[in-house]
């Protein structure tokens, strides 16, 4: 029941000094004690000034803001697809966004303190009292029995049972003098703010963990394919020589050579058929699937991803935006900021007000009649005045909580900016990397054309031809994982770049 509602002449019966109470206490209540936060400290400044990463390569990066979705460039359907999925069923993303929903409700808990706390109640008592004539008769002489006869007589007809009814409501509301709730409150966003970025931050990794992953199986499969197709000819090579030797025109070290080349070639297929559905299975449970899943929709061969002609990476400054595990830190530092001001507050007196509408009858009827309406308002001070030193141990904690996330949050800075420039740096030198391998594959292939050429027209030996062979498969091999690192290492660095979760929503 609020006061609106009650009848004119049971407001005019409320005193004038509650009103005026509690706008001295909504007045009194803009006073917040501790420091303000002013935002976190400046790091790195001429590192971030500068406007350009110190490891940046100079070919093949822009500095051009970076797309949110970086595996798009990618222009593989069936990543984009597995991303999605992972974005979508994962458990880890489901664990962090049931942190969100908590922390979000932590914050409307300590926003509701902020309120008043309203109860209603409502009694129907009824009681017969003793009968105390007939109680007094176990005490009287039996001379006087008649005269008890006649009391007890009249006692049996005593009053009635008692009947009293009431309903009201009852209200507490600690007045928040020196902001200590306000305090709280802030404490609490900030970290709900937090967790929201950690929610982020598992999106990023989890994209960057698929990819890599998918990126894997793409490699492992290629390599195992390549391994095949030799192993096939070198086969073929066995056979032909094998027939030869029957013939007289080659020696049993030639057919050993040769067998041992095929064995050691298909040796390498099983670790790789291993690892293979090992990637399977990992990105199977990171889209929320059991192992298994993906067999038939990934098991068939694919070429790795291709590489954008150029990257863009922005600057420094966009990068420390656009993390989120900054931004966490960031506003972990705010959240322990204002926990200092909510201990601190405890140092001061509390004031609580305390108020009670009602009515009270002894009939129901006669319940809301101005004449059985009841009112108590109580304002409320509690201090603690000697508590031996466990308020400023608690606000000595709060400050050195403060303490260690400033630190941690520079920290996080720091490691952000490494992180970066030195995926960045490897980048770079993957690409030149590969460059050079694949302008190894040019020649070996080019060598290995010409000896089987004179090998057939017996002008070189089986020795020569299968050495050829051994650096031509060997440099495919090299190729083929120095793609898949090149590519790996782009995701490293979209990563490092905290690029990955503004699509997905918070």
């Amino acid at each position: 029941m609020s006061l609106r509602s009650l009848p004119p002449p049971l407001l005019r019966s409320l005193p004038l000094e509650l009103p005026l109470a509690l706008l001295a206490a909504w007045t009194l209540s803009a006073c917040t004690v501790g420091p303000d936060y002013h935002g976190a400290p400046p790091v790195a400044k001429n590192a971030i000034s500068s406007g350009t990463f110190v490891r940046a390569p100079a070919d093949g990066i822009t500095t051009t803001h970076a797309p949110a979705a970086w595996w798009k460039s990618l222009n593989d359907p069936q990543l984009d697809a597995l991303i999605d999925a992972a974005l979508a069923h994962n458990p880890d993303l489901h664990a962090a966004q049931a942190k969100l929903r908590e922390a979000r409700s932590q914050l409307r808990g300590e926003q509701a303190n902020e309120l008043p706390k309203l109860s209603a109640d409502a009694a129907a008592v009824r009681m017969r009292e003793p009968n105390t004539s007939a109680l007094g008769s176990l005490f009287s002489s039996s001379s006087s029995s008649s005269a008890s006869s006649s009391s007890s007589s009249s006692g049996s007809s005593g009053q009635g049972p008692l009947q009293l009814y009431t309903a009201g409501f009852d209200a507490s509301w600690e007045i928040d003098l020196f902001g200590g709730t306000r305090r709280a409150i802030e404490a609490a966003s900030d970290e709900a703010d937090a967790v929201n970025a950690d929610l982020a931050d598992t999106q990023v990794s989890l994209a960057a963990e698929v990819a890599q992953t998918y990126i894997s199986l793409r490699d492992q499969q290629q390599r195992f394919v390549l391994a095949q197709r030799s192993a096939d000819y070198q086969q073929q090579m066995l056979t032909l020589t094998e027939q030869r030797r029957a013939r007289g025109t080659a020696a049993d070290v030639d057919v050993e050579r040769l067998t041992t080349q095929v064995d050691t070639t298909r040796a390498t297929l099983v670790p790789l058929d291993a690892q293979i559905a090992e990637s399977l299975d990992q990105l199977a449970v990171l889209t929320g699937e059991a192992p298994g899943a993906l067999d038939a929709q990934l098991s068939t061969l694919a070429p790795l991803p291709a590489l954008p002609a150029s990257v863009a990476i922005g600057d420094p400054t966009t990068m420390l935006q656009q993390r989120p595990d900054i931004r966490a830190a960031e506003r972990r530092l705010a959240s322990s900021n204002a926990q200092i001001g909510e201990h601190i507050a405890d140092y001061f007196p509390k004031v609580s007000l305390l108020g009670d509408l009602g009515f009270t009858a002894g009939d129901p009827g006669h319940l809301l009649r101005k004449q059985n309406f009841t009112w108590v308002a109580v304002p409320y001070l509690q201090w603690n005045i000697f508590d031996f030193g466990r308020t400023g141990a608690k606000v000595h904690t709060a400050e050195a909580s403060r303490d260690e996330a400033e630190a941690h949050y520079e920290h996080t800075v720091l490691a952000a900016l490494q992180d970066a420039n030195t995926a960045l740096s490897r980048f770079g030198h993957q690409h030149e990397h590969l460059v050079r391998l694949e302008q190894v594959q040019t020649s070996s292939d080019r060598s290995a054309t010409l000896m089987r050429q004179r090998y057939q027209a017996g002008v070189s030996t089986l020795i020569d031809l299968l050495d050829t062979q051994r650096s031509q498969f060997a440099a495919q091999q090299d190729v083929v994982a120095a793609q898949a690192e090149l590519l790996k290492d782009f995701v490293s660095l979209q990563k490092s770049l905290g690029l990955g979760w503004q699509v997905a929503g918070t």
